[in-house]
C-alpha cells in the first residue's frame, strides 16, 4: 500500500506539472472515499505539495478497506493515463514537432493542435489518438 501511496504522489507530480492531466474528478474521488480517514489521521496537514498523499501514506496501516480501494482505483486509471500518453506521444512525436512545436503544454491543448492540423496528421497519429481520447 505505502508503495502505491508514494507512487500515486509521482504520479500525481508528473502528471499536474506536466499539464496532462485533469485531475480534479480523481483527487475528488479520493477526498470523498478517504473522507473520514482524512479527518481521523491527517486533519492538521495543510493541502497542497502531496502532503496528504504523504500523510496517508504515513497512516497506511490503519486507513479503511474503501479508502484503500480508492487508492488502488486511482492507480490503476493513472497507469493506464501514463501508457495513453506515452503510446500517443510515441506515435505522434513527428506530427507534434512539425504542426505544434510552438503550442504550450498543458491543457489538452497540444490535442487541439493535432486535431486542429488533422489533414496534416499522419494516420498513425490519427489512430493513436483516437483510440486514447475515445476508449
Amino acid at each position: 500500500m505505502k508503495k502505491t501511496l508514494m507512487g500515486l504522489t509521482a504520479a500525481f507530480a508528473m502528471l499536474t506539472a506536466s499539464g496532462a492531466f485533469a485531475q480534479d474528478t480523481l483527487i475528488d474521488h479520493l477526498m470523498t472515499a478517504c473522507e473520514t480517514d482524512l479527518a481521523n489521521y491527517c486533519s492538521q496537514v495543510t493541502p497542497g505539495e502531496g502532503r496528504l498523499l504523504h500523510c496517508m501514506a504515513a497512516h497506511e496501516d490503519k486507513i479503511s478497506g474503501q479508502c484503500e480501494y480508492a487508492f488502488y482505483q486511482a492507480a490503476t486509471l493513472l497507469e493506464q493515463l501514463a501508457v495513453a500518453i506515452s503510446y500517443v506521444a510515441q506515435e505522434c512525436r513527428a506530427d507534434i514537432e512539425a504542426h505544434c512545436g510552438n503550442v504550450e503544454i498543458g491543457d489538452g491543448k497540444i490535442l487541439a493542435c493535432l486535431e486542429d492540423h488533422s489533414e496534416d496528421v499522419s494516420d498513425a497519429c490519427k489512430t493513436a489518438v483516437n483510440e486514447t481520447v475515445n476508449e
